[in-house]
């Protein structure tokens, strides 16, 4: 009976002993395509979409149009060359979509900082301030700190709470607010409102700035968009005509699309490289 009530007592001690020592929670391994896939898709606003749903999406999307096209067109080379076109429709509408999501997010993030200094102001603790923002902050940003009141409640490990509101928001402007949390929690210190007051100065310079330009340069990128997609506009009012599909069904036809198609894909991308804004990359993942 001794030795019974001893070894339960070292296991008691043991696991006591264990709990001071949480173990972070392993995030499944990934790749950078995976990675940034993922981002975009939490971005816009489709966090329960995967990766690979999302691929697979494209993929059927493009053979459903090749081969209604190529039926259509009586041309399998038309009917692969717009079957590509559809295949890269909906990457297109999910970073465009995201891009607005961000966009109109960017306009939060100082709202949502001077929330924060307020709550900490009037003598909340950090996780208190950040959880009252599931209920007083912008409507568009309570969910995510909503689940992150979840979080903290259940577990009551504000490091860990926040790793997780970071991946649900996987915005760079967030990163770089958690991160600043993260540092103060850890190491303590009295100037947190400083931070952050300093930190929606900046975002409101910057908003003003990216505002100013987007507006100068945004008939560059309607521009490169119609310069990419006329000729293909062309070229699907006169696949209906026999002699076009019989052109195009050469092999002179095909190298015609695939250079055609390289050329457009190149000038598009390059335009739309002078005349957008570059955007903010996760480097605090």
């Amino acid at each position: 009976m001794g030795a019974v009530t001893g070894l339960l007592l070292g296991v008691g001690l043991l696991c006591i002993w264990w709990s001071f020592w949480p173990r972070r929670p392993e995030r499944p391994r990934t790749t950078q395509r995976n990675a940034n896939t993922e981002d975009l898709l939490i971005q816009a606003g489709m966090a329960e979409v995967r990766p690979w749903a999302f691929r697979a999406t494209s993929i059927g999307v493009g053979l459903a149009v090749a081969v209604l096209v190529g039926a259509l067109a009586a041309s399998p080379t038309i009917g692969g060359a717009f079957g590509v076109i559809a295949a890269l429709g909906p990457h297109a509408y999910v970073r465009a979509r995201a891009r607005r999501r961000r966009n109109e997010l960017r306009q939060l993030w100082p709202e949502v900082i001077d929330d924060l200094i307020s709550g900490i102001r009037a003598g909340l603790s950090l996780p208190e301030a950040l959880i009252a923002l599931a209920e007083r902050g912008p409507e568009p940003m309570r969910g995510p700190f909503r689940m992150f009141a979840e979080d903290y409640r259940a577990t009551g490990r504000f490091i860990d709470a926040l790793d997780l509101l970071k991946a649900r928001l996987a915005d760079p402007v967030a990163d770089r607010l958690i991160e600043a949390l993260r540092l103060t929690r850890q190491v303590g210190g009295t100037d947190l409102v400083r931070l952050l007051r300093t930190l929606s100065q900046f975002m409101r310079q910057d908003l003003r700035t990216r505002g100013e330009l987007e507006a100068r340069q945004s008939w560059t990128v309607n521009g490169a968009r119609l310069a990419a997609a006329a000729p293909w506009v062309v070229l699907a009012l006169l696949s209906s005509r026999p002699e076009t599909a019989a052109a195009f069904n050469s092999a002179l036809g095909a190298a015609v699309l695939a250079l055609g198609g390289g050329a457009s894909a190149a000038a598009y991308l390059v335009m739309v490289r002078i005349g957008r804004l570059p955007e903010e990359v996760r480097v605090l993942r």
